[in-house]
């Protein structure tokens, strides 16, 4: 498909900033030439990281999520600081959601969360090489560390018991990294 155009923004109204996040009314100009006005949701971004205990073994967090109204299962994660580097973050949100510091951070590969509407971004890593820590949650951090068969967690992703879109997202990363290696 040929762009007629530069997309091009040709005004922006704040209508709501908030603690963590900012949302504009966005008048625009798409390349196919068409004008309209889009809600956006401005992220800082965020970084998620899969933590690898052992070679198949990796910690999960069941954390209770008022957006979800239930307890669900995702891999630890967290917002960019300002300035902050994803690489910082990930180890940052593994050493206070599960209390451990990485060896080794591997970059699985980078999401947009809802492109749709928002430019969120999440940087995903696995950790290796873990060694306990002090945890030290934060207020809004109701979890429980599960330490699980990575079997199990795709397990629990194939049944539909963990839905969180990142940690999909990086349980898959790190499968396509695995079967790679089988691979050579």
């Amino acid at each position: 498909m040929s762009d007629v155009g530069e997309p091009s923004l040709l005004h922006r109204r704040l209508i709501h900033q908030g603690q963590e996040l900012r949302i504009t009314l966005d008048r625009v100009r798409l390349p196919n030439g068409h004008e309209l006005e889009l809600e956006m949701v401005h992220h800082p971004g965020a970084a998620a990281v899969v933590p690898f205990v052992s070679d198949d073994e990796v910690l999960l967090v069941r954390q209770y999520r008022w957006a979800a109204s239930q307890w669900i299962y995702e891999i630890p994660a967290g917002k960019l600081r300002p300035g902050e580097a994803p690489e910082a973050c990930a180890a940052r949100e593994l050493e206070e959601e599960v209390g451990h510091r990485a060896g080794r951070l591997e970059r699985l590969g980078d999401i947009w969360t809802a492109p749709g509407f928002t430019d969120e971004t999440i940087a995903l890593f696995a950790a290796r090489e873990l060694t306990p820590v002090a945890q030290a949650l934060e207020p809004d951090e109701v979890l429980e560390v599960e330490r699980v068969p990575l079997a199990r967690a795709l397990d629990l992703a194939r049944d539909g018991r963990l839905r969180d879109a990142k940690s999909l997202c990086a349980l898959f990363h790190v499968l396509l990294r695995a079967r790679e290696q089988r691979i050579e």
